[in-house]
């Protein structure tokens, strides 16, 4: 009996959906376990530099791409890139800063707070309703997250105010990357293209000075070794595909969706963490959080899914003039999907 046309959509759909998936988690976790590698053991502790060299990685990529034909000129106005490149350097130089000024615990707290402030932005800007399923979904894996990753939780007020530009930051970012593939019809690697040079261009300034005075530590006066520069190739290449992955994950769904999956890449960090650098940080109430948020997830991809659980009161922006894009560019049909 064949299949009906449908249901092979559907499959295939699913199919392309988890390889995004996994593809973001692979490379995320990637570039985490190796740039912990790099930071802790060899003792590069530059990490807004090390971020504008990803993005000069990912540039030179782009370049090559467009070059063979596989990346189409595509259109996005300046204004449009200054906004995001703006929310994008705050989210990385907040996020440093917020992890140098505020305790572990409350780092981690903040970072919980993106899922409830990405949903607000959604419910304003995109008239976006949950319902009550979805919503208690995202609180049981905010819930296992925490549990798994909170521990001491002191303020100060300079932190506090870090990790309200971090939070907003961030989630401005991510969701402005979903507005604009949807308003300009951008396919992620077309995207990645116009936003990847800007960063590089911005953080390999802003870098060192920041991480000069983070750390009083000068970028140029590191004591290179072959193995240190292997693993800053290494994190370079790995976050190539961080930084595509992003952007596809967050066309096809959105930037709550993003963030609600992604914490999967929290307890993974954890417990490759526990694997790899033996810390006895395994415990009994850490695998309880992990289990708490893996059920969270799976709840909220089921809630997210069913009619009513996740949609617009509204039809999308009007996007402006179609574009016709290379092989590796999304079609339109992803900016469809919540």
């Amino acid at each position: 009996m064949k299949m009906a046309p449908a249901s092979k959509g559907n499959n295939k759909k699913a199919a392309v959906d988890a390889a995004c998936w996994m593809f973001n988690i692979v490379t995320s976790v990637g570039v985490i376990i190796v740039n912990k590698a790099l930071m802790a053991t060899y003792g590069f502790s530059f990490a807004t530099t090390l971020t504008g060299l990803h993005f000069a990685t990912t540039a030179l990529m782009t370049c090559v791409l467009r070059w063979l034909g596989y990346i189409q000129p595509s259109n996005l106005p300046l204004r449009e890139l200054l906004k995001f490149i703006i929310f994008a350097n705050f989210s990385i130089v907040g996020m440093n800063v917020s992890l140098m000024w505020n305790s572990v615990g409350f780092y981690q707290v903040a970072k919980l707070t993106m899922i409830p402030v990405s949903c607000i932005l959604e419910v304003i800007f995109d008239k976006m309703r949950y319902s009550r399923d979805t919503k208690l979904s995202i609180a049981l894996v905010l819930l296992g997250v925490g549990v798994c990753t909170v521990t001491d939780v002191s303020v100060n007020t300079k932190g506090f105010i870090a990790a309200v530009v971090a939070v907003w930051s961030t989630a401005l970012q991510q969701y402005y990357v979903h507005f604009l593939q949807r308003k300009y019809s951008l396919g992620s690697f077309n995207l990645l293209s116009h936003t990847a040079p800007a960063q590089f261009g911005t953080l390999v300034v802003v870098g060192p000075f920041l991480d000069y005075w983070m750390t009083n530590k000068n970028f140029l006066r590191y004591n290179y070794s072959a193995v240190s520069v292997m693993f800053i190739v290494l994190s370079c290449s790995i976050a190539v595909g961080t930084n595509l992955s992003q952007f596809i994950c967050i066309a096809r769904f959105t930037a709550v969706s993003f963030q609600v999956v992604g914490h999967m890449k929290t307890i993974l960090v954890l417990i490759l963490g526990f694997i790899f650098f033996g810390k006895d940080d395994l415990n009994l109430h850490v695998v309880l959080g992990m289990i708490i948020a893996v059920v969270g997830m799976i709840w909220y991809g089921n809630a997210s899914s069913k009619p009513g659980g996740k949609e617009r009161k509204s039809h999308s922006l009007p996007t402006s003039r179609s574009q016709k894009h290379g092989d590796l560019s999304e079609s339109s049909e992803n900016d469809e999907n919540v």
